[in-house]
C-alpha cells in the first residue's frame, strides 16, 4: 500500500493509536454482533473502500480502538467493513481488535500497492496466493569481505547491508510461548480458487472519472507472490532487488500483517491489490498521484465479484471470539 498516495486521497495522516487499553463505544446505530459470523472487508483507508462501502447494505456502526466498523450485507454475505489504517502496526493492531470482539468467518482486504513483476502495469489487480514480510530485516555489519550479518536469516540474499529474516510466529499445538520464524503466509486455498474463477469475467476500469486513461488493458493476475513492509518504496533499483529476490508482483504496506493475525487466529485470508504505480520502475513520476484512484476501484470490483461468486457458507468454523 501506498503511504503518500493514501494520504493524498484520504487527507489525513493515519489515526493515532488511543491508550493502552482497547475502548468500545457502539454509536445510536451500533447492533449486536456476536451471533453473526462475518466476512470481514479491510482496507487501508478510506478511498480503497469507497466502492465496497456504497455497496453494502449498513444496518450498525460501532467504534473500537477509533475505528468504525460498518456491519451490513454485501453481495449475499453478512459482513464488518473496516480500516486498517496505514502501514504494519495500524493493521496487525486493528485486526486482532477485531477478531478479539466480532465471530469473522474470514478476512478480504482490498486495495492499492506498487507494481514489482516487470510483466504487469498500472491498473492490473493481483491476488496473491502468498505474502512475505520482506522489511524485517537484520542491518549487517560492514567488513572488508562483506556485509555480514550477525545472526541467521533466511536464504534470500541482501540488499546492501539489509539481509530479509522471517517473522516470529507462535507454533500451534505446540507449548506456549513457542515461536519459529515464517516468512511466507498463505492466502486461503478455497478463497483463491474462487478469485481464479471470477478473474475471466471482471472487466475493470482503463479510464477514470476525468478522462485519463491508461495505454494498456488492465489484466487480473491470481496466484504468486507479495510482500509487505512500512516503508514507501519508489525506487527502480530496489524494486529489481525485490523482483529478483522475492518474485513479488506487488508491494504493499499492510498485507502480511494481516494474514500473519489471520494465520494465528486461524481466520482465513486473502487479499485483493490492484497496482497504483511501479515502485520507481516508471521513467516519470509515480503514477499513483494520477491513477491512484482507479486501481483502487479496480480492486474493489474484483472484490465484489468475488463475493458474489463465494458460496454463502463457505467458510464454516467455529468463529467465537
Amino acid at each position: 500500500m501506498r503511504f503518500l498516495i493514501r494520504a493524498l486521497f484520504a487527507g489525513v495522516a493515519a489515526a493515532a493509536i488511543l491508550g493502552g487499553c482497547a475502548r468500545t463505544a457502539p454509536t445510536a446505530r451500533a447492533v449486536p454482533t456476536a451471533a453473526v459470523p462475518r466476512i470481514a472487508i479491510m482496507s487501508a483507508f478510506d478511498a480503497e473502500w469507497r466502492a465496497l462501502r456504497a455497496a453494502t447494505e449498513i444496518t450498525g456502526t460501532q467504534v473500537v480502538n477509533n475505528r468504525t466498523l460498518y456491519f451490513g450485507r454485501l453481495r449475499g454475505h453478512d459482513v464488518v467493513l473496516l480500516l486498517s489504517g496505514f502501514s504494519m502496526v495500524n493493521a496487525a493492531m486493528t485486526t486482532q481488535a477485531l477478531l478479539d470482539r466480532v465471530p469473522v468467518q474470514a478476512v478480504v482486504f482490498s486495495g492499492i500497492a506498487g507494481g514489482v513483476n516487470p510483466g504487469l502495469n498500472v491498473g492490473d489487480v493481483t491476488v496473491p496466493a502468498q505474502w512475505g514480510n520482506y522489511q524485517e530485516q537484520v542491518f549487517a555489519r560492514e567488513t572488508p569481505q562483506g556485509f555480514v550479518p550477525a545472526r541467521k536469516t533466511t536464504d534470500f540474499g541482501g540488499y546492501g547491508m539489509m539481509f530479509p529474516q522471517g517473522t516470529s510466529v507462535t507454533v500451534h499445538g505446540a507449548p506456549a510461548d513457542s515461536l519459529v520464524r515464517q516468512f511466507w503466509f498463505p492466502v486461503d486455498s478455497m478463497a483463491l480458487g474462487v478469485a481464479r474463477r471470477v478473474s475471466s469475467r471482471v472487466t475493470l476500469k482503463r479510464c477514470d472519472a476525468d478522462g485519463r486513461c491508461l495505454a494498456h488493458t488492465p489484466k487480473i493476475v491470481v496466484g504468486g507472490s507479495g510482500v509487505s513492509g512500512p516503508t514507501f518504496v519508489d525506487n527502480a533499483a530496489y524494486r529489481e532487488w525485490v523482483w529478483a529476490t522475492f518474485r513479488a508482483d506487488a508491494l504493499d504496506m499492510e498485507s502480511s500483517a494481516v494474514a500473519l493475525v489471520a494465520q494465528e487466529n486461524r481466520v482465513p485470508f486473502i487479499a485483493f491489490r490492484s497496482l497504483s504505480d511501479l515502485a520507481g520502475g516508471n521513467a516519470e513520476d509515480n503514477e499513483a498521484r494520477v491513477f491512484g484512484r482507479l486501481a483502487a476501484e479496480n480492486s474493489a470490483a474484483v472484490v465484489l465479484a468475488f463475493l458474489e461468486a463465494l458460496p454463502r457458507r463457505a467458510f464454516t468454523r467455529d468463529v467465537t471470539p
